[in-house]
Order: C-alpha cells, then sequence, then structure tokens
C-alpha cells in the first residue's frame, strides 16, 4: 500500500490510497459490510454508487461463517464477489461490548460468543493470522478499547496493552496486506499524544484513531479530534473509527483525517430516516403521506429520481424491504457524494467555506 497527499486546503487534505485491489480516492468513506454484507445492497450497486472500498469485520467473520469457508472461496473478496479494496476492522470494539462475556488478560481475549455460547480466545497474533486469511487489503490490530468514563490509570493501563499488543501483531504479521495501529488513550491528551508516538515507533502502514464515541459529551470527542492529527505522521494515512454523522466528517476532515466508516447510512435508512441537503429526514412523518417530492430533491440517486416520498413512506409502513432498501441507497449515495464534494473542496483550496455552507443548510 502507497499513500500520498495530492492537494491540502489549511489542514484538511486530498489524496490516494494505492492498494493492490485499486484506489482509494481520500477522504473516503467506507460502507460497512459487518458480516460481509452491507445490509441488503449488492456488490452491483455497490459499484454504481462508486464505492471504493467497504469494511468488514473480523469478530464476526471468526464465529460465522469462520475461517474454513471462506478459505475455500480463496479469500473474503470472492467470497462476497467484491473485487475492490477491503478494510477488516479486528473487532477489539464488539469484544470489549461484549461486557461479561469477556475476560482480558495479557495474552488476548477470552469470550463467550454472543451466537452459540462457545468459548474462544483472541490474541493479536491470531487476529492478524485471520485477518490475513480473509486476504483483506487494510488490516487493524487488536486492540482494548476503554469505556467512558473511565479512571486515568485503567486508561493507561488499556493504551500501554494495546501498544503491545500492536507491537505484537506487527512482529507476527506475514507482509499480506497493509496494518493500521490503533491510538488510544481515552480523552486525555497525554495518553493519546504517548500512544501515537509509541505506535509511530513500531511504523505501520496507517494509523487509525479509536476508542471515540464511547459515551463521552460531544464537546470531549470534539476536543480529542482537535489536536489527535497533530500526533500522527503526514505522509500515513488517518483512520477515524465509527465515527460518521455528517457534520462529524467535516470536522474531522478539517483536522486532517483521510478514512471513515459508519454503520449510520444503513441503519437509519432501515429505520426510516434520510440525510439530505437539508438534514435528517423522518420519512415516517404524517407530513409526507401524499408528498409527490424526492426524498432529496437535489439528489442525483436513482431512489430520488424515481421514487416520491410518499410511496416510499408506505413501503416503510407496510414493511416492505424494498422501502428500506430505496432509503439504505439513498443515504449511501448521500454519504459517498458528500465525500466527494469534499474532495473537490479541498482540490479548490476552499474547503472551509464548502464545510460553512453545506452545514448552513444542512443544519437550518
Amino acid at each position: 500500500m502507497t499513500f500520498k497527499v495530492i492537494s491540502s486546503s489549511d489542514k484538511a487534505r486530498m489524496g490516494e490510497i494505492n492498494t493492490e485491489k485499486g484506489i482509494i480516492k481520500t477522504p473516503a468513506f467506507s460502507p460497512v459490510a459487518t458480516q460481509a454484507t452491507v445490509k441488503g445492497i449488492s456488490s452491483d450497486e455497490l459499484y454504481n454508487l462508486s464505492a471504493e472500498i467497504i469494511l468488514v469485520n473480523a469478530y464476526h467473520l471468526y464465529l460465522k461463517p469462520g475461517e474454513k469457508i471462506i478459505k475455500e472461496f480463496g479469500g473474503i473478496h470472492r467470497f462476497i464477489n467484491w473485487k475492490k479494496p477491503i478494510l477488516s476492522d479486528s473487532g477489539g470494539y464488539q469484544i470489549f461490548s461484549l461486557a461479561g462475556l469477556r475476560k482480558v488478560t495479557e495474552e488476548g481475549v477470552r469470550f463467550q460468543s454472543h451466537i452459540d455460547g462457545s468459548y474462544h480466545l483472541i490474541t493479536p497474533e491470531s487476529s492478524i493470522k485471520f485477518q490475513e486469511s480473509l486476504g483483506t487489503d487494510i488490516m487493524m490490530v487488536l486492540d482494548e478499547c476503554t469505556p467512558y468514563p473511565c479512571s486515568k490509570d485503567q486508561t493507561r493501563q488499556a493504551k500501554e496493552r494495546t501498544t503491545r499488543w500492536a507491537r505484537r501483531a506487527k512482529e507476527a504479521a506475514s507482509g499480506l496486506g497493509s496494518i493500521f495501529g490503533i491510538v488510544q488513550g481515552g480523552i486525555d491528551r497525554d495518553l493519546r499524544r504517548e500512544s501515537a508516538e509509541e505506535l509511530v515507533e513500531i511504523d505501520f502502514d496507517g494509523y487509525a484513531v479509536g476508542g471515540l464515541s464511547v459515551g463521552e459529551p460531544k464537546e470531549l470527542t470534539y476536543e480529542v479530534l482537535s489536536y489527535i492529527a497533530d500526533f500522527l505522521p503526514e505522509d500515513k494515512p488517518r483512520y477515524l473509527m465509527g465515527f460518521g454523522r455528517p457534520e462529524d466528517i467535516l470536522s474531522a476532515c478539517e483536522q486532517g483525517f483521510d478514512l471513515f466508516d459508519c454503520v449510520m447510512p444503513t441503519r437509519h435508512g432501515r429505520t426510516g430516516q434520510a440525510f439530505t441537503s437539508n438534514g435528517l429526514v423522518n420519512i415516517r412523518n404524517a407530513a409526507y403521506t401524499s408528498s409527490k417530492r424526492a426524498v432529496d430533491p437535489k439528489c442525483s440517486c436513482s431512489t430520488c429520481q424515481e421514487y416520491s416520498l410518499s410511496y416510499i413512506r408506505h413501503l416503510i409502513y407496510r414493511k416492505e424491504i424494498l422501502g428500506l432498501r430505496l432509503l439504505t441507497l439513498h443515504n449511501l449515495h448521500f454519504y459517498l457524494h458528500l465525500m466527494k464534494m469534499i474532495r473537490e473542496a479541498i482540490g479548490g483550496g476552499r474547503f472551509l467555506k464548502f464545510k460553512k455552507e453545506f452545514l448552513t443548510r444542512y443544519t437550518q
């Protein structure tokens, strides 16, 4: 994997991540295919939306369908019929969210499957080896994510274990695919800086920031965002994990982040909510019962070009799968088009102006 910054606008930057499976134009948004599918959406539809990368979750794929089946297909790309880059999350966040079903030791994490109750042990080494067996293009190290609130001592212990695990993962890797380290440290500036410096010393292909949006007040999230990218190398991609409201993505781009993922466009679509140029719209509202207009009149996606709000609202209320699919397609188009506009704004040296204009409409 190679990365280059092509243009910048203040701290915001536009670039390219070049992988064996193709180029990812950054800043980029990755649709989430947790269990090897972007829920309800086919690979052909993702191609038509111009998605350049998707995310899968190693924790879920490890449990089902398992390594044996995916290996029989020659890797995750062939298994799901996706020819472009794939990023695999180690599943650290999912494992740590199991609370009473897992136990953390220096060796790794022993946990009980949420599917059948079986017991498993994932180590930094086994996590990377499994991701290599998937054949993903970008792999994440196993990290320890702390909740909010959390004492400084606990946060420091988790940060230090994350660093030790990251070193073990890097040493265990065979060179198949690129590996990103994950910066932890909660909301503590000193711990975040230490984590970043320790990971940079190990020398990863890119760096992610984890442990945000775990319950902390929004102002603390933005405070961490205001300085964390400054601790990371200019010549490596920066990935902000699980951070996905449009206004949040714009703020993170302003600070110099390159990669994003979030379940919001698909999850909101399945609950009858649409992201539009004028903000979030709840399709279930009675005001749309007989509306002939599109979900977003300014949108060029097939949903907005071919179907009315009234019809989609009808589908949602009748629990027809098509309604959920149409909204999901629209939301994904909205996000991917937003990233395209961000790249163009950075390339034109007008990112801050674009951000202000977009948020003025979006939050009105």
